[in-house]
């Protein structure tokens, strides 16, 4: 199963914020098991870098993403999917930069945090605890 994850996931586990932690990481050893196809936008690793731009120097930048890559495979933003975005008008451009992605790439599923800032009828939208409880693995 390929499944998108939001950057506020990846945040979950990196920053151990509760309660989020647990569902969140729970995910991302699914990920490294390889029992899902866990993804992340280019964009979200962006973001993320700049959202801990205090806590990451930029050796922990490097090894950050060095440990992203075992677990996850990265997703490109291309102009297309800028376009589409443009074109969903939702009030978060880059929530419906994600949507984008997701379709081209054909997920099955976004998992996020924050599902009501999804609105799409063509991807699936989980939070975390919803998918492991939808899930049986």
């Amino acid at each position: 199963m390929k499944c998108l994850l939001d950057a506020n996931i990846i945040l979950d586990v990196l920053c151990d914020r509760a309660p989020y932690y647990e569902d969140s990481d729970k995910i991302l050893k699914l990920c490294e098991t390889g029992l899902i196809d866990g993804y992340i936008t280019t964009l979200s690793f962006a973001n993320i870098v700049y959202i801990l731009r205090k806590e990451l120097d930029p050796q922990r930048v490097k090894e950050t993403f060095a440990v992203l890559r075992q677990i996850v495979s990265f997703l490109d933003l291309s102009v297309k999917d800028l376009e589409q975005a443009a074109n969903m008008l939702l009030p978060d451009f880059e929530d419906a930069l994600q949507i984008a992605i997701a379709a081209r790439s054909k997920a099955d599923c976004i998992i996020t945090r924050n599902p009501k800032d999804y609105v799409t009828e063509s991807i699936v939208v989980y939070t975390p605890e919803e998918f492991l409880k939808t899930h049986v693995f």
